[in-house]
């Protein structure tokens, strides 16, 4: 292979990479997939080496290493840019910090906010003929990490699949600092997310708003899945998708035969991602797949590009909604959940598509620990929580009990929407609070 020497004289092992890493360093971690599990690992076992590392991480696939091995926070700071379930564990611990992210301007951090990164280490899979390694099923912003590392550290997986992009999908070996050899470990697997009847009586609403050439873009959890299920079902055809996070139902739903790309404006004949999350099953849909595009994130969450695609379709999740339209998605009061991710740019790039919506979906009430209900279209939004999507754009708005959309209305006729499609057991008090809040005649 033309560029082995150069790959054999930059090839060590994980413990002599993270050397390169300093006290007071800023390092950063490719997202999702691409996280360096290996070489997170090595970084932490210098826990009382170094002081003061920084870590950036988005979507980390478990419990970050350096997190775990120091918990007063003394050699590491960990930092998320989107929680997971373990980063919010993390959070709740003391030893992770939020960065607030509106996903499609991710790139554009790293040239306007004078961010500073030292070292950046990624999960590829092995280099290729031509001298690069694939970023594989995490496009995001990787580059402009890159473009903003003094070191670069790549951790190669066999496991990895090669995925075809649009741009900005590989390094080349000549602008790498390292390479360390991985155990190998299998891709993290989503687990099946179990599918209630509410999520079914969502998605039977959802999917009877979808017509044929729709642009698909869903997002995570049960009752997207649930939707994706009911429109492999169903009799639509010639759909196109283009997404933030490629997952399992769109592989069922193009084996199904209802995706074919071909009423798309852009990228016609492919299914366009940023990052890829979920089974096994995707993963080997994924690999070497002419069919699929990988781009970074400020193309797919552009929302000149969501919105030139006709009858885009946004599905997303919120954890509740205000009576004023003001949508969480992140957070439970100052106990923060996720994070922004790309929900507004989809919402507002997906509404500005001909013939596009984007549609926010929730069941209307949990049960808690103790049984009791609660409504999760509220009053207004419990104190200190972070508030996803300003109520002037948010467009539909879906419960069990039904669809309503929310533009152009006034303040009560919103209001009197929402309280259409809340649970039985609350619209009588919900309506009165409404008045009392001035918001409803």
């Amino acid at each position: 292979m033309k560029y082995t020497s150069q790959l054999t004289s930059k090839l060590m092992s994980s413990s002599d990479a993270v050397q390169m890493i300093k006290s007071n360093d800023w390092v950063d971690y490719a997202c999702f997939l691409a996280t360096p599990i290996t070489l997170d690992k090595a970084l932490a076992n210098r826990v009382g080496e170094v002081e003061n590392v920084k870590v950036r991480s988005l979507g980390f696939p478990g419990l970050a290493a350096v997190a775990k091995a120091d918990p007063e926070g003394r050699s590491f700071s960990y930092n998320s840019w989107h929680f997971t379930g373990a980063d919010r564990k993390l959070h709740d611990q003391k030893v992770c910090n939020y960065i607030p992210l509106c996903y499609h301007e991710g790139p554009g951090y790293y040239d306007k906010a004078d961010i500073t990164t030292d070292v950046m280490l990624l999960r590829t899979t092995p280099m290729d003929s031509n001298g690069y390694f694939n970023f594989g099923v995490s496009n995001s912003f990787t580059w402009a990490q890159i473009r903003a590392a003094k070191k670069i550290i790549v951790e190669v997986n066999e496991n990895m699949p090669y995925c075809y992009g649009g741009y900005e999908e590989r390094i080349h070996i000549s602008e790498v600092d390292a390479v360390v050899e991985s155990d190998n470990e299998a891709m993290f697997c989503l687990p099946e997310p179990k599918i209630s009847d509410i999520d079914e009586q969502i998605a039977e609403i959802v999917v009877s708003r979808i017509t044929d050439g729709s642009c698909l873009q869903l997002g995570i959890g049960a009752m997207p899945n649930a939707i994706g299920k009911l429109i492999a079902k169903s009799n639509l055809r010639n759909l196109g998708v283009h997404t933030e996070m490629l997952c399992d139902s769109f592989v069922d739903i193009y084996e199904a035969g209802c995706i074919d790309n071909s009423k798309k404006k852009n990228d016609i004949g492919k299914m366009v991602y940023t990052f890829a999350l979920g089974s096994k099953k995707t993963y080997e849909f994924l690999h070497h797949n002419p069919s699929c595009s990988s781009y970074p994130v400020n193309y797919t969450n552009s929302l000149e590009k969501i919105s030139a695609n006709d009858r885009a379709i946004a599905i997303n999740n919120a954890l509740e909604i205000d009576l004023f339209g003001q949508v969480s998605s992140e957070s439970s009061g100052t106990r923060h959940i996720s994070g922004t991710g790309g929900q507004f740019d989809y919402t507002y790039g997906c509404y500005h598509s001909r013939g596009g919506k984007a549609l926010i979906c929730l069941s209307s009430s949990v049960v808690d620990k103790d049984g009791t209900r609660h409504s999760r279209i509220r009053p207004f939004l419990e104190p200190g929580t972070i508030t996803t999507l300003p109520r002037v754009f948010v467009n539909y708005v879906v419960t069990e009990y039904g669809i309503v959309n929310l533009k152009g209305k006034s303040t009560w006729e919103r209001a009197q929407a929402l309280v259409s499609i809340a649970h039985p057991d609350f619209r009588e008090e919900l309506t009165e609070k409404a008045k009392m809040m001035n918001i409803q005649m």
